[in-house]
């Protein structure tokens, strides 16, 4: 009961609205069959042949800012979660359902194990400057 004798739903919150608990947004799942490609700083694009998310009724809202944000800019996973202050499971959860509705996709930087060496680099530089 709040002061003023009205009961107060635990479901609100004055600074921030409604709650909706993350597990409502990813309809109880906690992950996606992609999963294992989906870590921290894989980087998320918007596919230049995507319709418009906005149209399609079984995405949700934070499947449409998902789309958007990546739209101009590519992002990473980790970007994502920060920029819609969504815990990184449920972003997770977000991107795979979109991938798999190829309104995104998803690479992964390189390792630094399959970068080519330094020195390779230089004589290719030195190589072209003799040219």
């Amino acid at each position: 009961m709040s002061a003023d004798g009205q009961a107060r739903s635990h479901w609100f919150d004055d600074e921030a609205g409604p709650v909706v608990r993350p597990y409502a947004m990813t309809r109880g799942r906690t992950r996606h069959t992609a999963q294992h490609r989906l870590d921290l700083i894989a980087v998320v694009v918007t596919e230049t042949h995507a319709g418009d998310p906005e149209k399609d009724p079984t995405l949700s809202p934070e499947h449409t800012d998902i789309v958007g944000l990546c739209r101009d800019t590519p992002q990473s996973i980790a970007e994502l979660a920060a920029e819609l202050d969504l815990p990184v499971g449920v972003v997770r959860v977000l991107v795979g359902d979109l991938v798999d509705r190829e309104f995104i996709h998803v690479t992964r930087p390189v390792p630094p194990a399959e970068l080519p060496d330094e020195s390779i680099l230089r004589d290719v530089i030195n190589g072209l400057r003799a040219l």
